[in-house]
């Protein structure tokens, strides 16, 4: 598979959706053998669409191909005895089993951390869940909308509303489950490192919730100190103040504190209206927020979005175009350090993926293989290394096992 500073490290990954996926994925990436165990009907991520070039197939779904690339895929029923058996045979040379199952589920198969713990002493278990493994949640359901707005990362979104009858709205896409995605990475690598240095095989218990709280920490924090939940009424305005310009687009561009906004005075040439004696200080611009950002969307509308950000930006000024996914995908930025990467899949042929977001003078993770179709590594991973023999992967088959 590909190759990178984790090639030699070996994970078992038992995951559907995204969250424990995408965990996997970056493992993977990064030169991980990992080993994606699927349901014999496979992850539900393969039913959810869109699709590549609308084409209804299960190895098209476009979430899919992306949150398991790298990875070698089999199938197995872990409900039959004999699925079991071969699950604990694959998790014994095992640095890493990532699972998403219910709170108990494993566990009431025999396929708990104490039962796999038996086959791998060094085995780091990490469990994934909605709410964690204790507390009065730990057995509710949940999914990405609802665990979104369980961490409060929703509640302040959009920011700057104008009044509280605007409601809350989530992150785009699966953002959320991203997040806990790299979480659980970062848990991960400190288990690994920590028992190569000597360290044993341990337990990881991570929350969706508690992760995507982790990065909402300063609103909690906010009411800890303030003894009240933070709005998203009028906030930030000066921070996040967004412009359209003559082509359409916007730029979000940022006005406080006192050094921001001399740049864009600057760039707008000091028109007669930005020594008006209300826009003189920051309190004067945050109670005049709505004539300033007239006056403001009055000088943006006489340029392009790129011309705009341009000027802006010259005067060291924090600010951003709000790009479209064509402009993100066309970004110079993105072609010069060569973001983006081509990956074949036999269905797709050669495609290109949002690549890694780092750059490493050694190391530098190569040879990017697309995701796995449903059970395409059965025979390598069954036959070759377990031992079992082709006879025995038909009988599998027609008992439901693989």
């Amino acid at each position: 598979m590909s190759k990178g500073p984790l090639t030699g490290i070996k994970v078992v990954e038992y995951c559907t959706g995204v969250a424990g996926p995408y965990c996997g994925k970056l493992l993977a990436d990064m030169g991980a053998e990992v080993i994606k165990v699927e349901k014999p009907n496979g992850d539900i991520s393969r039913r959810r669409g869109p699709f590549f070039h609308d084409i209804a197939d299960e190895d098209l779904a476009i979430g899919y191909l992306y949150d398991n690339t790298n990875k070698l895929g089999v199938t197995l029923n872990v409900e039959e005895a004999t699925g079991r058996k071969i699950f604990k045979e694959l998790i014994r040379d095992a640095d890493v089993l990532l699972e998403d199952r219910k709170v108990g589920e494993l566990e009431a198969l025999g396929l708990g951390y104490e039962d796999l713990k038996k086959e791998n002493e060094g085995l780091i278990y990490t469990a994934i869940t909605e709410f964690g493994q204790d507390g009065p949640y730990r057995d509710y359901k949940s999914y990405n909308l609802t665990m979104y707005h369980a961490s409060g990362a929703g509640y302040v979104l959009p920011a700057n509303s104008p009044n509280a009858d605007r409601e809350p709205i989530k992150g785009g896409g699966m953002v959320g489950q991203r997040d806990v995605g790299s979480c659980a990475l970062v848990s991960v690598l400190g288990a690994v490192y920590w028992k190569m240095m000597g360290g044993t095989g341990q337990f990881i218990d991570i929350s969706k919730q508690e992760a995507e709280m982790a990065l909402e920490r300063m609103n909690i924090v906010r009411y800890y100190e303030l003894g009240k939940s933070p709005t998203r009424v009028k906030i930030n305005r000066l921070r996040d103040t967004l412009l359209r310009c003559k082509d359409g687009g916007y730029v979000k561009v940022v006005l406080h504190p006192d050094k921001q906004w001399r740049g864009v005075v600057e760039a707008l040439g000091e028109p007669e209206w930005t020594h008006l004696e209300m826009f003189a200080d920051h309190n004067g611009r945050e109670m005049h927020f709505e004539e300033l950002t007239e006056y403001l969307s009055q000088e943006s509308a006489k340029y392009d979005t790129d011309e705009f950000f341009d000027l802006i930006q010259a005067k060291g000024t924090a600010c951003a175009p709000v790009c479209t996914a064509e402009q993100v995908f066309k970004s110079p930025q993105s072609a010069a350090r060569e973001f983006y990467v081509d990956i074949d899949h036999p269905k797709t042929g050669v495609q290109k993926y949002p690549g890694l977001p780092f750059k490493m003078t050694e190391a530098q993770p190569t040879d990017m293989k697309g995701a796995p179709m449903r059970g395409e590594h059965n025979e390598l991973i069954y036959c070759e290394r377990l031992g079992y023999s082709a006879q025995d992967l038909a009988k599998f088959r027609s008992a439901r096992i693989i």
